[in-house]
């Protein structure tokens, strides 16, 4: 994994430590320059966080799993983690808990403390999973609170994070910045 130095250097993103605690980054990470990232995250690699996401690790560990992604606007924060290949939509907030490998939080929706998002599950946008919530792996929930509305077998869905990893390579790849 990259250095919270070695970003720092490259400047790519708002990347802070909190209380001794650092970032770390992956190399084949991408974090975008408007992202903000503080204290104990680890961003595995081939991840992806996008502009305007916060990733708050001040009080507890957050993971962003291998080709996981965190796309604009989205909140991390708490013992947050996100299994490899997983999606949290745009203006998402995940607080606290769990999202499984290839599941996927719709935008705006909240998973809150010690929810636990199954494995290919998919909540709803604007849904909210309250506290404790168990997200059947392969279902779709929606709703506030979330309630199981069908079982998902959708190949589409779940390469999402797949066209999300080759998304941030082009970013990594041809962005620049206009200063």
């Amino acid at each position: 994994m990259g250095t919270f130095k070695a970003i720092l250097e490259t400047g790519t993103a708002m990347l802070r430590s909190f209380d001794g605690t650092e970032p770390r980054v992956a190399d084949s990470a991408y974090v975008d320059d408007a992202a903000v990232v503080i204290g104990d995250v680890v961003i595995e690699d081939e991840a992806s966080v996008w502009p305007n996401t916060t990733l708050r690790g001040d009080h507890g560990t957050i993971v962003v799993g291998e080709g996981a992604n965190v796309q604009d606007n989205a909140v991390l924060h708490e013992d947050a983690e996100l299994a490899p290949y997983s999606t949290v939509g745009h203006s998402a907030i995940v607080h606290d808990a769990t999202v499984a490998e290839r599941a996927l939080v719709g935008m705006n929706a909240v998973v809150l403390d010690a929810a636990h998002v199954g494995e290919g599950a998919v909540v709803a946008a604007g849904s909210v999973v309250t506290e404790g919530t168990e997200v059947p792996e392969s279902t779709l929930v929606a709703g506030a609170p979330a309630e199981p509305k069908t079982e998902i077998d959708d190949p589409g869905l779940e390469a999402t994070a797949d066209r999300y990893v080759e998304l941030a390579r082009e970013h990594a790849e041809t962005s620049e910045r206009l200063d």
